[in-house]
């Protein structure tokens, strides 16, 4: 028992002493970690932020980049890497890397505006951007991408907008100019003085045109529509916009005839839907030859994303070039100026069609040839409560006043609305 006893004690002592020597060993180790080497102090991709950037840097809304002291970064947002700037652990952009390694090495914040080409198009396309780079503590530096692209195409409309604005107005400003000259010279011949007037009239005319056509577009612009929404009539518009060029077609007897299913309502600004159907209108007759005819017609259209109305305007005109189509809704393009110039065009009605179905959530279309005439498409969405009506009657729908298998169709939901004609 006294051989076992000493056995068993000395394997205690012996175990008690490997413990020991485990938890020196673990101590030391851990101790030789924790100081610095060659290797450790070497920077690398995984160099650690300063508390709180991380954080800043997830908030911000311009492209961030952080770069090391061997230009490798650190930190890089998901829009720096849409932008292209970051590839493959690297600051893609040589001018913003030199920019990096000169405030690294004097600590000044540097700001430059660059192009840099934009990815994937393959047409050339410049990526404006504006690259701010400052110090991050004493190793890293932080690169700023702001993208002045949307900014600066905003500045160029902005800029072509004032341009023809002036351009425009000076035509007709300088025309009552030398106009009035003209009638103060011939203050003694009253058949001149009368022709000189009447040209100032047709002179003033234009102009206000003009200046009432840009408050238009520049409000259609800035509004939001939806505020004063209502559910308006497609037949009020319709017949709105055919007694608004009542006169201009009896002039050129031209014969005006609207068509197609009745009761149909868009939800939008009555003001600016009337406005758009109005310049559409006007449009067909002032490009029509006398003794044609201008045909207006609606209907429904089922779409997956909701009911819309579709608002068509037909003429028989001189119809546009292909390469004109896709600039007719251009502010102040003309298909013709000469012609523009005797119609009284400004070339911001079809700019203003365009905003009104744009901000209504719908579009506007053409389809044209040369010399038989063109088609004018506004699409809207249908005023909700029309078509909870209609899913609420009895019987089948019945489209454009067809009959249905219950008879004639109902009159208050399909007769045609009425067809004011200008006749010859």
């Amino acid at each position: 028992m006294d051989v076992n006893a000493a056995v068993a004690a000395a394997a205690a002592i012996g175990g008690a002493c490997t413990g020991v020597i485990a938890m020196l060993a673990f101590r030391w180790s851990e101790r030789d970690q924790k100081k610095p080497t060659r290797t450790s102090m070497r920077p690398d991709s995984n160099a650690p932020l300063p508390p709180g950037v991380d954080t800043v840097l997830s908030v911000l809304s311009s492209s961030a980049v952080v770069l090391d002291e061997s230009d490798s970064v650190v930190k890089a947002s998901s829009a720096a890497y849409a932008l292209g700037l970051v590839r493959g652990g690297r600051l893609a952009v040589d001018a913003m890397l030199n920019m990096a390694r000169d405030t690294r090495r004097d600590g000044e914040i540097r700001q430059v505006e660059l192009d840099l080409p934009r990815r994937g198009t393959g047409r050339g396309e410049a990526l404006a951007v504006s690259a701010r780079v400052a110090p991050l503590g004493s190793r890293l530096v932080l690169l700023l991408v702001e993208d002045l692209t949307e900014a600066r195409r905003i500045e160029a409309v902005r800029r072509d907008f004032v341009a023809n604005v002036s351009h425009e107005l000076k035509t007709p400003v300088g025309a009552l100019s030398l106009l009035s000259e003209a009638v103060m010279d011939a203050s003694d011949d009253p058949e001149a003085v009368e022709r000189f007037a009447g040209r100032m009239q047709i002179e003033a005319t234009r102009l206000t045109n003009l200046v009432q056509e840009i408050i238009d577009l520049s409000r259609v612009q800035n509004d939001d529509p939806l505020e004063d929404a209502e559910p308006v009539r497609v037949d009020e518009l319709v017949a709105e916009a055919i007694d608004r060029c009542r006169q201009q077609a009896g002039s050129k007897q031209i014969t005006m005839a609207a068509g197609g299913a009745a009761e149909l309502r868009i939800w939008g600004n009555r003001g600016q839907l009337a406005a758009a159907l109005g310049n559409l209108v006007e449009n067909a007759v002032n490009y029509s030859p006398a003794r044609t005819r201008v045909g207006i017609a609606a209907r429904r259209l089922s779409m997956p994303g909701g009911d819309q109305i579709e608002i068509a305007v037909t003429d028989q005109g001189i119809g546009i070039s292909e390469k004109d189509r896709e600039r007719v809704f251009e502010r102040f393009y003309r298909v013709d100026p000469a012609r523009s110039r005797a119609t009284g065009g400004t070339g911001l009605g079809l700019a203003i069609v365009k905003h009104v179905a744009a901000s209504h959530g719908g579009e506007v279309t053409v389809w044209s040839s040369e010399g038989q005439g063109s088609t004018f498409t506004l699409r809207l969405p249908e005023a909700g409560s029309v078509r909870e009506r209609d899913r609420s009657s009895d019987g089948p729908p019945v489209v454009n006043g067809d009959e249905g298998p219950r008879g004639p169709a109902h009159p208050d939901t399909l007769e045609p609305f009425p067809a004011p004609e200008v006749l010859p």
